[in-house]
């Protein structure tokens, strides 16, 4: 700014008097339920997960045929359309009939760590539709909430018919930390020679 424009706007101000206020009201346009909270809290990353995180006495119940989906922001559409279509391949899977809550909740775990350390991006966890379970699809309401708990989860989704359908879900998980950061150096080199 010129001193001619600077002394213009200082004369164009010279009536003009600062508010005097000490407080800020905020509006808040919803408010954050307490199961929503408790999500948050509950939310982990794989690598510094504590498996006491996972509940074994909640869970949002669904039913057996019920299509499952979960998409984190941030996620693009197109990828998640791609992995509900199960056009990403699939390197592991999870198999959990005849295990109990505990260990199916213990098997998830384990299995989505070992996944993002060997840099499997899409994983299928087959949790059975629970027809004749009591109550119904209780393994399933359990997977499901446990994956929305785990902030490495992207996105999931019910596998197509011929994978398994409501019966199984399609996984993507993050990157883990250190294959960012290999993949960060990787493209600085390149830029660099």
């Amino acid at each position: 700014m010129s001193n001619n424009e600077l002394d213009l706007f200082k004369e164009m101000m010279a009536d003009v008097a600062p508010i005097k206020q000490d407080t800020i009201l905020i509006q808040q346009k919803y408010q954050v339920s307490e199961a929503q909270l408790a999500r948050r809290l509950a939310a982990q990353t794989l690598a510094n997960s504590n498996i006491d995180y996972l509940s074994l006495d909640h869970a949002n119940m669904i039913k057996p045929d019920d299509m499952i989906e979960f998409k984190r922001d941030g996620v693009q559409l197109a990828v998640f359309k791609k992995m509900r279509q199960g056009k990403y391949d699939i390197h592991a899977r999870l198999d959990l009939h005849k295990k109990t809550l505990s260990q199916a909740r213990d098997e998830v775990l384990a299995f989505l760590k070992q996944a993002q350390r060997l840099d499997i991006r899409t994983v299928m966890i087959i949790h059975g539709k629970g027809e004749h379970a009591n109550p119904p699809a209780l393994m399933k309401s359990f997977v499901t909430t446990w994956l929305e708990q785990i902030s490495d989860v992207l996105c999931f989704h019910s596998a197509m018919r011929q994978h398994g359908g409501t019966g199984a879900l399609y996984v993507m998980i993050k990157k883990s930390a250190e294959k960012k950061q290999q993949t960060r150096d990787r493209h600085l080199n390149h830029r660099d020679a």
